[in-house]
């Protein structure tokens, strides 16, 4: 598995083992000093550069770059938010190579300045910003230059990815962030991933079989994760080796959602696809439908009927079903017939007064896809309680013995074992009505292939967000089937290029 994603305690144990295996912390620091410089190359190649230093290892990589940016004949200054007679370790060492002068934060700090460089505080910062750091922020961020963070922008919190004295708090906005070694969770939730701009990662010489010691369980969500459990086509499948996915519609008056979900089960590689439909919506669904099937249904023993055709392999529930006692029992039905099934909406409300009673029904082939107010229903107070998104996922997952997609902005995909997973790709234009119910059916049908749990509700929020990305402004709910064709052959030529590269290393 790749894409390793750290917290801030993983990350300080990882330049622990990393010196304990003999890698001397002086030149992990010179290491990310260097790293900077490389960024200023690539980003900034003409800029005039004020690096602001901080009192600790944040402010040595800074002095670091500073001597390294000198070396490469840019104008540099350092300037600092405490006295460099105070650093200790490897940032004093840095501060005694920077021949330049110590400037203390004034008014007049990015006078002639192209490009600010923020290397006060990284991730490790547990407390607000105040006194003259706090000035320096607010100073550089009114500039209107661009700003190049180290490890995070200052005041940021590095696992939660918000100010540290709140949402709307004081925090360096940068255009550009390099952090070290592997991304932070802080780099992928919001606002910290507006507030980072975008994030370079750096080799600092950390060795990579610290992950395994470590024992890292968080990652970002993209195509590393879950490639190689992909559905692949054999030339000699025929549609039923690619499973058999069953979208359960809810009454006449509430059928799009079944059919929007159906429609994601076919695009993303399903074989077939039927929408069980009760028999007053049979109509008003055969109507809309072609290459999928309609199977008509009464209540929750006709859905039973149904299901107990095992090829049948996977189901989703929720989305224009109704709130109540038969969705409930709809709901029973589907998760006792052996299919993978996934629990969205009114499947997920309609046990809000005794989630318990769900989750004795649910198993390993399930997956909930709660948005965040599903969630409070069936897990209330959790969100709060944590305080992150990724540990509410994850302890939610381990209640309800199962897969949990938490839906946002920044979905968090999460496993009972505690994997997890931060979708960083969904763009804004998927607040709108129906996507949820396409991403409902886009898992079904991964699942109906085969694909584990976690891995399709991972593919599936990735390629959702890739075909929102493609299409732009105006999207609405019943354009993102018809772009998975593109996002797919887009990722069968990135599997087939990579091969190529990897034949011919």
């Amino acid at each position: 598995m790749s894409g390793e994603v750290l917290t801030v305690a993983e990350m300080g144990e990882a330049d622990r083992l990393a010196v304990a295996a003999g890698v001397p912390s002086i030149k992990l620091m010179e290491n990310a000093g260097a790293a900077i410089a490389d960024a200023v190359d690539a980003l900034y190649p003409f800029a005039h550069v004020v690096v602001l230093c901080g009192p600790g290892n944040n402010g040595g990589d800074g002095y670091c770059a500073a001597v390294k940016l000198r070396e490469r004949g840019y104008q540099v200054r350092a300037v600092s938010v405490a006295p460099a007679d105070g650093l200790k370790g490897d940032a004093a060492e840095m501060a005694k190579r920077w021949r330049g002068p110590f400037l203390p934060f004034g008014a007049d700090a990015f006078k002639g300045a192209t490009l600010i460089i923020d290397a006060l505080f990284g991730a490790g910062l547990s407390r607000p910003l105040e006194g003259v750091a706090a000035d320096a922020v607010r100073a550089a961020n009114a500039s209107g230059l661009p700003v190049l963070a180290v490890d995070v922008p200052s005041g940021l919190h590095g696992d939660l990815g918000r100010p540290l004295d709140g949402p709307d708090g004081l925090c360096m906005r940068a255009s550009h962030t390099v952090t070290f070694f592997r991304r932070k969770t802080g780099h992928l939730f919001f606002p910290g991933r507006a507030l980072c701009g975008e994030v370079r990662v750096a080799d600092i010489g950390i060795p990579e079989s610290v992950l395994q010691t470590i024992g890292v369980k968080t990652f970002e969500n993209g195509r590393d994760l879950w490639r190689g459990k992909f559905p692949a086509l054999s030339p000699t499948a025929h549609k039923y080796d690619r499973g058999h996915a069953v979208i359960v519609s809810g009454p006449m008056h509430a059928t799009g959602a079944a059919r929007l979900a159906a429609r994601g089960a076919l695009r993303v590689g399903a074989g077939l696809v039927s929408v069980a439909s009760p028999l007053d919506a049979v109509g008003v669904n055969a109507a809309h439908l072609t290459a999928i099937m309609i199977k008509p249904f009464e209540g929750a023993k006709g859905l039973s009927a149904l299901l107990s055709d095992k090829r049948f392999n996977a189901v989703a529930l929720g989305p224009g079903c109704g709130v109540g006692a038969e969705t409930q029992d709809l709901t029973a039905a589907a998760l006792a017939s052996g299919a993978a099934v996934v629990l969205d909406a009114d499947a997920l409300t309609s046990f809000a007064e005794d989630p318990a009673a769900l989750f004795r029904q649910l198993h390993a082939k399930a997956v909930l896809t709660p948005h965040d107010g599903e969630f409070e229903r069936i897990f209330p107070g959790l969100l709060k309680r944590s305080g992150s998104r990724l540990l509410a996922a994850r302890e939610a997952a381990s209640a309800a013995g199962c897969v949990v997609l938490l839906k946002g902005a920044d979905t968090v995909v999460a496993a009972p074992d505690g994997r997890a997973a931060i979708n960083p790709n969904a763009p804004p234009t998927l607040a709108t009505a129906g996507a949820g119910d396409v991403l409902t059916g886009m898992i079904t049908g991964l699942l109906a292939q085969g694909m584990d749990a976690f891995y399709a509700a991972n593919a599936a929020a990735w390629i959702h967000g890739d075909a929102a990305n493609r299409f732009g402004l105006g999207l609405i709910a019943e354009d993102l089937p018809e772009l998975l064709p593109v996002v797919l052959r887009a990722l069968a030529g990135h599997d087939r290029r990579t091969n190529e590269r990897r034949s011919s290393d």
